[in-house]
This record gives C-alpha cells, structure tokens and sequence, in this order.
C-alpha cells in the first residue's frame, strides 16, 4: 500500500469519525465497523439504539468507507489535502464533498434489514431513522421477525404449498383447533390440555421439527402420551394447511422451509440484503438463528446486538447459546463492549455488576458511569406481604410529597399473583397505577368478534373464525346445526363456507338451509362491498350490516354500551394503520397488523400514574424509582431454580434486569413469610440480596441469624424459621401515613405519626404478650400444631379478660385469629 493510499485511508476515517463525535469511542467504534460479522455486547441503559441509528446512518451515507481499505481509483492529491484539512465547521458544500470523497459502494435502504422483537421498537427504529434521514429511512425494513417474514411470505409462499391470502392464528385459535382435534380423537382435555399440547408443537416448531420428524423423534419411546401429541400435531398441521392458515410459530417456521427448499428465493433475499442487523440477539430461538443466518448467509454481514446478562426468555425457547457462541459460529467475527450507562447511578450498578458476576455463562463486561454515585440501594424486611405493600404505598406517597410524579415510579414482581396486596394498598392508599398484564384491548370478546368477521371476509375458507361469527349475533343457528356443517365439510374435502353456499344440496341441512345460506349471502355481499369501498368505510358497513352493534343496542344495558364503544374504537386502529402505512391499506395488511400485536406495545405512556409489572414486563423500559418486591428464596429465585443452575442463572439475569431498570432509586423487599395461593410460607431472603456488597446498599430491618451455622442448601448464614421478627415498615415522624392517607382534589396529605419502635428478636422478648394462666402459655414467634390446621406460628397473641385472642399463620391454612381458650383444647406448643 502506498503512502498515498494509507493518509488517504486514515484521513477518510477521521473524517467519517468527526460525523458521530457525539458517541463514546465504544460507540463510535460500533457505528463505524460495517463489514463482517459483528458482535455488539451492548449492556443496560449503554444506548444501543442510537448506536444502531448511527450504523444504519453510517451505512446510508458512506456504505463501506469507515471500514475498508480501498481507495477510490480517481482520488487526487488535491482530494487528500481537502480531507487532511477537513475544517471543523465545515459548511453545506464542503459537507457534500466529503460525502463524496469518503463514501464507498453506499447500500440502497431497502438493502437494509433491521429486525426487532416488538412492533414499538421497530417504531422507534423507523422514527428516529427518519429523523436523522429523512424519507429514504422509510425504506429500510425495520420490522420485528414475525413481519418481516410475513412479508417475504405474501410474496413466495405459494412456493410451498399455501395461497398467498393466508390468515394468522393466535393462540386463542390455536386452542380451539387443538380442542376439536381432541374431540375427534377421543382424547380428554384434562390429560391432554390445549395450552401444554401447543406448547410441545411450539417447542417441535422451534427445533425445525414438523409432524413427521416430531413422530420419528418419538417413536422409540414407550411414552403413550407423546405418541398422541405426535397424532395431534399431524392433524393440527392438516387443519392449518386446510384453512390455510398459520400460527406464529408458523410464520418463522415456513419461512424457514421457504429459504431451505427454494434456492432461487434465497438467492434473492441473500442478494437484497446486504447488511443484516438483528437486535435482541440474546433472545432469539432455534428458528430465528436459522433464518437470520440464511438471510445474512450471502455476505455474512451480520451485526447482532445483545445483552447476555439480559437474556430471561428462556421459557420461550430463548437460547443464551445464540450469543455466547456467535464467535464460534461466524470465526470472522469482532465484537464491541458498550459498558458506560447512561441511565443508571453508580451504586445500582455496582450492586447490579456484583450480582450478575456470580453467573458462570457469559462474556463478561462490567458497567460504569458518569452519572454520579448516587443513592444505596434499600433493602427491607417486611413481616408480610400487607407490610411490604403499606411499605412501598407508603415510600412512594412520600416520593410525591417531595416533588416526584408517579408516574416515575415502577414496582416490579416476579409473579403476578404478587400485585394482589400491592393493589389493595395502592387503592387504599389513593395512589393512581395501572397494571401492565391485565386485560387488553384486543383479548375483549366484542373486538375479537369483530375481528373474526373481519379475518372471514378476508378468507372465507378461515373455518375456526367463521365458527365464532356463525350465530353472532343470534341467527338461531345452532351448534349441532354447525357440527352437521363441519362433518360435511370433512367429508367432501370442502371448507364450512362452501357447504354452507351450497346448503340447500345436502338433506342433513334441509331444516336449516335458508339460514345458511343467508348467511354465506351476506358473506358475498360484504366481500363484494369490501373491493369498492375504503377500509373504514367497509368496516362501518360490516357493523351494519351484520346487524352485531344494533343487537348489543337492543340489550341497552352498560356493559353492552361499553362493548360498542370498543367495537367502534377498533375504527381508530383502521384509521391509525391507514396513517402508519398508507402503501399496503388493505384489510389484509390490517389483520397482520393486528395479528403480530404485542402486549408491551400498548403500554402507554404519559399517563400519571404507578406502573405495576412483572420482571419480565419490564425489559427494555426505565424509571427513576424502581421497587423490587418478593425478593425471597422460593420467590426470586423460584423454589426450582435450586435444583436447576441453568434456571438459577436466569433468575439471577432476570434480578439484574429489575435492578437496572432503576435510573436514581433502587429499593428492593422482602417478606418474612408471605401468603400465596392461599397458602402461608416463611421465606429466607433471597440469595441475591446477600449478593449486593455492603458498601452498596442499605438493609432496613435486616433479620438477624439465630446461627452462624453453614447451610448447605443456601451459601451463606443459617437463618432459622423461629429466629427473628423483622419490624414493620418504620413510620417517620414527619411522612406519610400509610394506614389510611387520603388524597383530595388531586393534593397528597401528609399526616404526622410517632414512629414505631424496632421489634426485638424473639430469643429476647421476654413475658410480654404472654397468655393469662391456666391457659396454654404462648407467646409470639411460637411453633404450635393444630389438630385441624396443622403446624403454624404465633404472630400475636393478645390477653382478653380470662381469655386471650391469638393469631396464627398456618402452613397450610394461612392465618388465623383464634380464642385461646376453646383453640388451645386442639392445639400444643412445639
């Protein structure tokens, strides 16, 4: 290389470097390398997407030239010296210039593949692109996997056996097929659950294993109950194929099966994209790494970005493998480790580095920042779960009293089932919140019918959605009259709607032929009217003339005027597709919109008001305050994550996810013991907790242990059952009372309440609380066994003239307020 050629090269990067100087070098690295395979290990709050902004810019603007070694042949010394003596504010001709000179072999957008996992953060992607470059963003396919393989579908699938006009199932759908396949087959839905049989189809799915391999996989087992999956997935694929439909899993396995099997639209897609960029990485399945490395397979100019401390789907078929192996699978690959935050203090990470350190599968970064050291994080102990929800309510009302909104706060949780006391205090409390989780816009029965006549228009051969709209409203067609319709159809080989245009041919129908086939007419005429009229001009034509408004108006009652009006919002997504993508404003574009709908994509924001989450909700957001609660062993980390260390290690990735969700404030909680399901159980602290250096956090009304005795099944201090009572939440002399606050006229009152002395440990509590005499002597923290409840432990206990009111929390039964009089004939001290 001559001398030319080298200044020539290191004065086009300089130039090119000087066009993302906003970026940590970690960043500008990542944004200027472009060739090859490309690793992107991009830790929490560290800016990825921008990071991704600026590469899919990079590539738009200069193609190849901040990443290679070619000179162009008519470059001129006069050209160099112009590069050499690039100014600092150089103006809009000399911007273009340098263009020219540093550009190389610049990639057309829609040679660009940008593949998310939800619809918001292809969004994002879209916006932010567009921002920075205007309307040729809008060209790059920024779409998550389940999109943009619909549309490489809608183009070859035919190739492979299925009509271009295919519908998407979800998996209420999905269920349905499967319970009409176990009523063919004679099979019991309590051995042979919906939900876990499409479960083993979507796990065979994501192994890229069809009914007939599944069988053969199987096939040397002596396990009767999979060899029945086997027969279920055969005629559950049948069906699909009959009504030509696909279910998620689907939509990635036969694209797959498209690449694999046709070689000359693999050569198109390989040809089309040049770059591939995948985000997420760490979350991707079996089926997603085959289709990512046929897409990226011609070039292998792949960029994955990814977290594998993040990595927390594995109940989804997420495998860490796809990351942590992505050198051994493309040996030409560099990878870049982007570990400044930008969201979080000091202290939260910190305490976030130590625990995620303990896992044995990863790469290993360690995240800093800029941001200040912050806070410690909080860690208390609560007696019970309606102390760690007074707790929180109570923390957060004194938040707001200081200046804070709520809607800065997000109090995360491991199970759903957790929110139940944190609701009831949050209501009693007056604190606004909503629950991410909870019933959505399109899980409502009203939009779903209406979506059904809708997926029927578009595919009258969609024989599950024509089921559900046959006799909605009420046409008195019967559910026998549609298992006659449905024998039939099997019969000849035909869908329900052409038997049911035909009705009057066959004499099963004879009594109801004129209702059938009134409505196949209606079918007809609405799908003729959808080739002439606007979209949201068919859709008010499908709710009159189906008659479903007009029969929920006769109810006249508030539910059914709730019910319209979500029919008639479902308009205002029409209305809102037809402005997001006015190029394909077809009812079918519509309905792979709203097939591929995500919950977290309707999380709004804006609202002031608490967010309530799981862990698992919560990826990929941020808030200032952050509460973790049901930090226990048997809870966070779930009892069989004990057993299980590759479970345990997506606990402890999924801990690190809650922690670093905090921007200032981390508090994290635990319980004493804690009712479930109806059921009462003491819990350690969590493992993590104790993982958290003392120089980062602060534990409130930590229990103290009875020993210092090893235990083997947890790799710290022995913590006995009876050992200690932890206080409740501390109420501060000047604060909020959390027993009762009240909120007026949208003003927070701060009521003044004496705080509450710490409870000593138990070992020390002497008489206090004791029973009168003659009665059984108990006092708190007491193991007792009841004839009728089994084992428990004294909470309290309360003397009553000659008597004395007790209170227990049984293991079994959950707590209970006894006499101890009459209780202590059934009752003995352990």
């Amino acid at each position: 290389m001559t001398d030319f050629e080298q200044r020539y090269i290191a004065a086009r990067r300089a130039v090119i470097a000087r066009d993302f100087a906003r970026l940590n070098p970690m960043q500008r690295q990542a944004a200027m390398t472009t060739e090859g395979p490309l690793l992107l290990l991009a830790g929490a709050g560290s800016g990825k997407t921008t990071v991704l902004i600026q590469r899919v810019y990079n590539l738009l603007t200069y193609g190849r030239g901040s990443d290679c070694d070619e000179v162009p042949p008519w470059a001129t010394e006069e050209d160099l010296a112009f590069l050499e003596s690039y100014p600092d504010r150089p103006d809009e001709e000399e911007q273009r210039r340098a263009v020219r000179l540093c550009a190389v072999d610049v990639p057309r957008p829609w040679e660009i593949i940008a593949i998310t996992f939800t619809n918001k953060a292809a969004g994002e992607l879209k916006d932010r692109l567009a921002a920075r470059l205007g309307p040729p963003a809008n060209d790059v396919w920024a779409s998550t996997f389940h999109s943009a393989c619909v549309r490489i579908l809608r183009r070859d699938i035919d190739r492979i056996g299925f009509d271009k006009d295919f519908t998407i199932y979800d998996t209420d759908d999905a269920k349905r097929v499967i319970k009409d396949i176990l009523k063919e087959l004679n099979l019991d839905e309590k051995a042979f659950n919906p939900r876990s049989v499409l479960s083993v189809i979507s796990a065979a799915k994501d192994a890229y294993q069809g009914p007939e391999a599944f069988s053969k996989a199987h096939s040397g087992e002596n396990d009767w109950k999979m060899s029945r999956i086997a027969k279920i997935y055969e005629s559950y694929e049948k069906k699909l194929r009959t009504a030509n439909a696909l279910d998620f899993d689907d939509i990635i396995f036969h694209t797959v099966t498209l690449l694999r099997q046709e070689p000359e639209v693999l050569a198109y897609y390989q040809n089309k994209f040049r770059y591939v960029l995948v985000d997420e990485y760490q979350d991707t399945n079996h089926l997603q790494y085959l289709l990512t490395g046929l897409l990226a397979g011609g070039r292998e100019n792949l960029c994955v970005v990814g977290d594998d401390d993040q990595s927390i789907y594995r109940f989804r078929g997420a495998n860490i493998e796809n990351i942590l192996n992505f050198e051994k699978h493309y040996p030409a690959a560099r990878t870049i480790r982007l570990e400044q935050n930008y969201r979080s203090t000091q202290n939260i990470l910190d305490a976030a580095n130590a625990v995620i350190r303990n896992n044995e599968g990863r790469k290993g970064k360690t995240l800093w920042t800029d941001n200040g050291s912050g806070e410690k994080v909080t860690v208390k102990t609560n007696f019970n779960e309606g102390d760690e929800a007074n707790f929180v309510a109570g923390d957060i009302l004194m938040g707001v009293n200081r200046g804070r909104k709520f809607r800065d706060t997000a109090v995360l949780y491991r199970m759903n089932a957790q929110s139940n006391a944190l609701e009831y205090a949050m209501k009693r409390n007056g604190i606004p919140y909503k629950v991410v989780g909870g019933m959505k816009f399109f899980d409502r029965a009203e939009v779903k019918d209406m979506l059904a006549y809708l997926c029927v228009l578009n595919n009258p051969m969609d024989d599950l959605r024509l089921r559900r709209i046959i006799n909605v409203p009420a046409r008195s067609i019967g559910a026998a009259t549609v298992d006659k319709v449905a024998m039939l159809a099997q019969a000849q080989g035909a869908s329900l709607y052409e038997i049911l245009r035909n009705a009057d041919l066959f004499p099963e129908l004879k009594s109801a032929a004129s209702k059938l086939m009134k409505f196949a007419d209606l079918i007809d005429g609405l799908r003729r009217a959808g080739g002439e009229l606007a979209l949201p001009e068919f859709y008010d034509e499908v709710l009159e003339r189906t008659g479903y408004v007009r029969a929920l108006e006769e109810k006249n009652d508030l539910e059914s005027r709730g019910r319209i009006e979500n029919v008639q919002e479902l308009k205002s997504n029409i209305l809102g597709f037809l402005e997001q993508d006015p190029e394909d404003a077809t009812l079918s574009g519509f309905l792979n919109e709203i097939a591929l709908y995500t919950d977290l994509d309707s999380v709004e924001a804006g609202d002031d008001c608490v967010t309530m989450m799981t862990v698992h909700s919560a990826k990929g957001l941020e808030f200032p305050t952050v509460y973790v609660v049901g930090m226990e062993e048997g809870i966070f980390p779930g009892s069989s994550a004990q057993y299980d260390h590759e479970e345990l290690e997506e606990e402890r990735r999924l801990c690190y996810v809650a922690m670093t969700r905090a921007k200032e404030k981390l508090t994290m909680t635990n319980c004493r013991q804690r009712m479930l399901y109806g059921r009462t159980s003491s819990n350690r602290p969590s493992r993590f907790l104790e993982e958290i250096p003392e120089e980062n956090r602060d534990w409130l009304s930590r229990p103290v242990p009875r020993s210092m005795e090893s235990d083997a099944t947890f790799g710290g201090d022995r913590w006995d059952d009876g050992g200690y009572a932890p206080a409740r939440p501390a109420r501060p002399s000047t604060g909020i009372y959390t027993s009762g606050g009240a909120r007026e006229n949208g003003s927070v009152h701060a009521y003044r309440a004496a705080p509450q002395p710490q409870r000593r440990p138990l070992a020390s509590a002497g008489k206090s609380g004791a029973a009168p005499a003659g009665l059984l002597q108990l006092q708190k923290g007491d193991m007792v066994e009841h004839t009728a409840f089994g084992k428990g432990m004294v909470l309290s206990l309360r003397p009553m003239g000659g008597d004395a009111l007790v209170e227990v929390a049984f293991d079994q039964v959950g707590t209970k307020k006894l006499m101890l009089k009459s209780a202590g004939v059934h009752m003995k001290k352990l």
